[in-house]
């Protein structure tokens, strides 16, 4: 019931503080599995997935008012989608990870949106580890190797001195929002790529020589601390 209430609250129009607090509590809440069966649907999901800015809008990411809703509401869908598999199902009918792609393509060249794509990497994360569906989804219809090895080469901040070779200029180790970036796009791409050791095509050939060259340069980048080094390693 508590879940329900505040769901119901999040449907409408409160102020920006309101939906945060109300969805840290949700999260809080949707930790325990017990608790994510009755509010597990589809209406639900469509609510949090409108507060994270999952729908078709083409609207940019301009407010910087909203983005910790959006932040929050991410975790949520994280949390739930981990602990449920019906949620699990329900994001493959819900398209939930094109519009997660469609996000991340919106931060793209954007400030103060590394905590927005860093739970954006770990949703696909999640999606393609718990959904073979949504992993093949991802592979195949989004261009899923593309768009995380995109994410990944932006969040090392890779500079290209040849088609295939990265200047290796590491003076400047990663910040902790940059490292948290690059680790759950490189678990995605483990994911989407798990079943790729058959290679047909040129383009596929060329993306994955290109991946190659960035995770060759993740080899040789450093995060803020050792036990972040070696985690992102």
């Amino acid at each position: 019931k508590l879940c329900e209430g505040i769901l119901n609250i999040l449907e409408k129009d409160a102020k920006t503080s309101c939906q945060v607090a109300c969805l840290e509590a949700l999260r809080i809440l949707s930790r325990d599995k017990k608790v994510l069966v009755p509010v597990t649907t589809k209406r639900n999901m469509q609510i949090l997935m409108r507060l994270a800015k999952l729908d078709a809008a083409e609207d940019p990411l301009e407010r910087v008012s909203e983005f910790p809703v959006i932040v929050e509401a991410l975790k949520c869908l994280c949390n739930i989608i981990f602990n449920s598999a019906v949620a699990q199902k329900l994001s493959l009918e819900l398209n939930l990870a094109a519009m997660l792609c469609s996000l991340l393509e919106k931060c793209k060249d954007q400030q103060f949106v590394d905590d927005i794509k860093c739970f954006v990497l770990r949703l696909l994360f999640l999606l393609s580890l718990l959904h073979t569906d949504i992993r093949s989804q991802l592979r195949q219809e989004l261009q899923g190797v593309q768009v995380l090895t995109q994410a990944l080469e932006r969040s090392l901040n890779v500079r290209w001195t040849e088609e295939y070779k990265a200047a290796e200029d590491h003076n400047r180790p990663l910040s902790l929002q940059e490292t948290d970036c690059a680790i759950e796009a490189l678990k995605a791409l483990f994911n989407v790529t798990l079943d790729s050791w058959n290679v047909h095509s040129e383009k596929e050939s060329h993306q994955f020589r290109y991946m190659a060259a960035i995770l060759r340069h993740c080899l040789l980048t450093t995060g803020p601390t050792e036990d972040k080094t070696e985690e992102l390693h």
